[in-house]
């Protein structure tokens, strides 16, 4: 394994390094089934080997490509109390907090230059979100998870854009060019927007990593959900993101709630929200976020998932159940739980693909659902455990 360098990878490589579709993946599962004694460690170490030749630490690095990637795949690889790879790692973490200073301090200009966020600066895919999942997994005592904290603290605050009072982490750009938002959006998943600002502040306060600010950037997080909640027949649902006519109006243009996937639906943002009421002690917000998720694991709000993958499919609704209802006594999340392992067990899933939508991904939520548990931690990159 080569030590990390801001180098120039060939495609093949940069494909390998890539957490959502590469071998990563496919390394996390081998890992996963390394510890839970349904693999074999001589299986892991080819494919993460295969995975971290030549590793990327070039400043477009992120927890799902590069240097954070790999760094939070031989991080798992530690789940069983063996300390493997310690050169790598050290290595590794080295070029993590280089990188996350410079993320930290280009931040910073921006903000100083009142200009408006982007998904590369703070999500959990790219992002500083993503640099702060990581840094909690595996550096939790370090100066960079506090400034990363701090910074999460600053984004949340109110600001002003072309004269309309907007949250932090407004950016400019659309969520997805076949989605135009002119003038911009405030986006509410957990991969790119405030569900993903709210479970990384959660989950620190709840292992007693405490900023100035968090607690009250945590409760007017939650405030701002609250303000954005729709009631229907079927349960709770958030809209994916609110547009400048939105914030105008106060009223969304649509009453559909869109599916319920980890990634911007209502199981992201019901687990974020969850984790918040456990962290601040507020039980009737716990309650109202595990009947919002409930909901999601029964029809029809489950049958408009149409594939069987962790980003928008059955599998990221399972794990994010899975973890939901290890943090409650409330039954009304886990006798769910049963029948839709059995639905996601008998989805056709030998389709290739990695981790983030691919058929990888499913199996390391089956190794969830035959274990009853999971070993490493993987979906920590979730920001669901």
């Amino acid at each position: 394994m080569t030590a990390a360098t801001p180098i120039t990878l060939t495609e093949a490589e940069s494909g390998a390094q890539s957490l959502a579709s590469g071998i990563i993946g496919h390394a996390l599962l081998a890992v996963e089934r390394a510890v839970n004694g349904a693999g074999d460690w001589a299986s892991a170490h080819r494919l993460i080997q295969q995975a971290a030749g030549r590793v990327d630490a070039a400043a477009h690095a992120g927890l799902y490509y590069g240097a954070p990637a790999i760094a939070f795949l031989l991080h798992t690889t530690t789940a069983d109390g063996r300390d493997r790879y310690p050169a790598a790692r050290q290595a590794l973490d080295h070029h993590i907090r280089r990188l996350t200073q410079t993320r930290l301090t280009h931040a910073a200009q921006r903000l100083c230059a009142s200009r408006p966020a982007t998904f590369g600066e703070y999500d959990l895919f790219t992002g500083l979100i993503g640099f702060g999942a990581l840094l909690l997994y595996q550096a939790p005592g370090s100066d960079e998870l506090g400034e990363v904290l701090s910074y999460l603290v600053r984004l949340a605050e109110p600001c002003y854009h072309d004269g309309l009072h907007v949250p932090g982490w407004w950016v400019e750009h659309d969520p997805d060019p076949l989605y135009p938002t002119p003038g911009g959006h405030a986006n509410l998943g957990m991969a790119h927007g405030a569900a993903g600002l709210l479970a990384l502040l959660a989950h620190a306060a709840r292992h007693g990593h405490h900023v100035t600010g968090q607690t009250e950037a945590i409760s007017w997080l939650c405030a701002w959900f609250d303000q954005w909640r729709q009631e229907s027949p079927h349960g709770p649902w958030w809209p994916q993101w609110i547009t400048r006519h939105d914030l105008r109006t106060g009223h969304l243009p649509h009453d559909c709630p869109p599916r319920p996937s980890w990634c911007y639906g209502a199981p992201g943002i019901a687990r974020a929200l969850q984790l918040a009421a456990i962290t601040t002690g507020d039980r009737a917000r716990k309650t109202i976020a595990e009947h919002a998720l409930a909901a999601c694991l029964t029809s029809p709000q489950r049958d408009r998932l149409t594939d069987p993958g962790i980003c928008h499919g059955l599998a990221g609704l399972y794990q994010t159940a899975h973890r939901a209802a290890a943090d409650t006594t409330n039954p009304v999340i886990a006798r769910q739980l049963p029948a839709l392992a059995d639905l996601l067990t008998h989805t056709d899933d030998e389709d290739a693909g990695g981790f983030l939508t691919g058929a990888t991904g499913v199996h390391l939520v089956k190794e969830t659902v035959n274990a009853r548990h999971t070993c490493t931690r993987w979906d920590a990159c979730l920001l669901i455990a």
